[in-house]
């Protein structure tokens, strides 16, 4: 993968993070009585839950600006990806299929919360693909470096032992 385009995978990342934790740590701030509710699968209050989420959230979306480590960058953003993945096949398995992951801002958008839920899954979808492949494309760039290397080196054993073999 070239670097230029992981760079824009990241970025676009960073970008869809801070949306969603701005709209997860704006509703934690309201007044909405499922606020106080606790989540059915981590037992947290949604607030307290939109607080570490959003903050999280918040985090990686600087170290995916900030950071000059695309190992980590994109480790952290598949990280957080698959827990989003496990959290949501968690609360499907318990009957729950619409995920309360904007708070109550879903309620003041001009779609519906089917349709919020969807955009959600496609950004999840892009997050997890996007960075799983960010890291596998890394990994297979080093793996070809070090096989050049491991050529290299024995390019060289073999001209060493030829040039003895000489004497």
């Amino acid at each position: 993968m070239k670097l230029k385009l992981v760079r824009m995978f990241l970025v676009s990342a960073a970008f869809f993070l801070l949306i969603t934790a701005a709209a997860k740590l704006i509703s934690s701030f309201g007044h909405a009585p499922i606020l106080e509710t606790a989540d059915p699968l981590l037992k947290l209050s949604y607030r307290h839950l939109f607080w570490l989420a959003g903050g999280i959230e918040l985090i990686i979306a600087g170290v995916c600006i900030l950071g000059r480590n695309v190992w980590l960058q994109a480790g952290l953003v598949a990280y957080l990806a698959t827990n989003f993945v496990i959290y949501r096949i968690g609360i499907n398995h318990l009957g729950f299929h619409l995920c309360p992951c904007m708070g109550y801002l879903t309620e003041s958008l001009p779609v519906s919360q089917a349709a919020t839920d969807f955009i959600l899954k496609c950004i999840l979808a892009y997050l997890l693909i996007g960075s799983y492949a960010t890291l596998l494309a890394r990994w297979m760039r080093a793996q070809q470096k070090a096989s050049r290397v491991d050529v290299n080196e024995s390019t060289i054993l073999a001209q060493d032992e030829q040039i003895r073999t000489l004497k």
